[in-house]
Parts: structure tokens; sequence; C-alpha cells
């Protein structure tokens, strides 16, 4: 159990810095978008036991959240 443990904390720790990776082209409105996003799904995941429901709820929750944190608001 211990090493499917670290194994998922590895890969959701490489997950994270290649998403992040992929943000060099983004404004800061759709990258407060992705890591709310992110956040969403692993809080998420982790409040549900790893439920695909709660994943995705998570992370729509977390994007709708970090897209409206991060609105420029000198528009």
């Amino acid at each position: 159990m211990k090493s499917m443990k670290t194994w998922l904390v590895s890969a959701v720790a490489a997950t994270a810095l290649l998403g992040l990776a992929g943000c060099a082209g983004m404004s800061q409105q759709d990258k407060g978008t992705a890591i709310g996003a992110g956040a969403g799904a692993v809080g998420g995941a982790v409040l549900t036991g790893g439920s695909a429901i709660g994943t995705v709820g998570g992370a729509v929750v977390g994007g709708v959240i970090g897209h409206e944190v991060s609105k420029d608001d000198k528009k």
C-alpha cells in the first residue's frame, strides 16, 4: 500500500510540472483557470476517495474559482 501511495504522489507531481510547463503562452486568467482546475481535481479526488465524479466536479469548481479570482478588473 505504501508503494502505491508513493507512486500516486509522484504521478501527481509529474503531471503538475508538465501541466504548468504548458502555460508559457497563456494569459494570467488562463493560468489561474488551469491551476484552479488542477487543484480542484486533486481536492475532489481526495475528498471523495478517488471517485471520478468527485474529481471532475472538483476540477470544474476549481476552474471556475481560478478563472474568477484571476480576472483583470481594469477593463
